[in-house]
């Protein structure tokens, strides 16, 4: 029997998931989250084989929830969810997701990916798997940063706020906000935890 817990913030969804994977033979759904930080918590106590984990969440979003059930190891998470960008795909396989399926797929494909990873091997669906065979493809462009871009990403790495970042640089909010965006383009990803970390992965961040 795999057990199950199933995190989505529409309860709708949520039903829709329960009630579907509950008649299906050898699945036994022992949990339901609405976000992340209650996923870790009905995850603890329940001790389930796979949790269905939706990105896009109130507070704790699934990535961050994905890296906290992961690191205590006692659960296997298979992201199952509408988005695929690239940055969000790879964000949700670093943190230590197992896999990593669209809510579109036929209900066969979904119950299969949830047998795969419980039974230890990877379940991607076929539009992310081309997306990461394409990123691996692609000839890593060097990411150049302006000066001041790196100032501010530097300001932002030590837990600085936009405005103390105006403060410290002697420009105003909005310009250290269009520097943001700015980088955000240029690493392609679509917040500051994100942007500090790839930043520091590249070098970017080097004295």
């Amino acid at each position: 029997m795999i057990r199950l817990v199933i995190v989505d913030d529409h309860p709708v969804v949520r039903a829709g998931l329960v009630g579907m994977l509950s008649d299906e033979p050898g699945f036994e759904v022992v949990g339901e989250a609405s976000d992340g930080d209650q996923a870790t918590r009905i995850t603890a106590a329940t001790s389930p084989d796979v949790v269905l984990m939706d990105l896009r969440m109130p507070g704790v979003d699934g990535v961050a929830a994905t890296a906290r059930i992961t690191a205590e190891g006692n659960a296997k998470v298979l992201i199952l969810t509408t988005y695929e960008s690239d940055d969000q795909i790879l964000a949700a396989i670093e943190a230590g997701a197992s896999g990593y399926l669209l809510k579109a797929a036929p209900q066969a494909e979904i119950v299969a990916g949830i047998r795969s990873v419980a039974a230890g091997q990877t379940a991607l669906s076929p539009q992310v798997a081309v997306r990461l065979v394409e990123r691996m493809r692609a000839p890593a462009a060097e990411t150049v940063l302006t000066a001041r871009e790196t100032e501010v990403l530097r300001l932002v790495a030590a837990g600085h706020s936009n405005k103390q970042i105006a403060l410290a640089l002697g420009i105003g909010e909005s310009t250290v906000k269009t520097h943001l965006l700015k980088v955000f383009d240029k690493l392609g990803v679509a917040d500051r935890t994100r942007a500090v970390t790839l930043a520091m992965e590249r070098g970017l961040l080097r004295d």
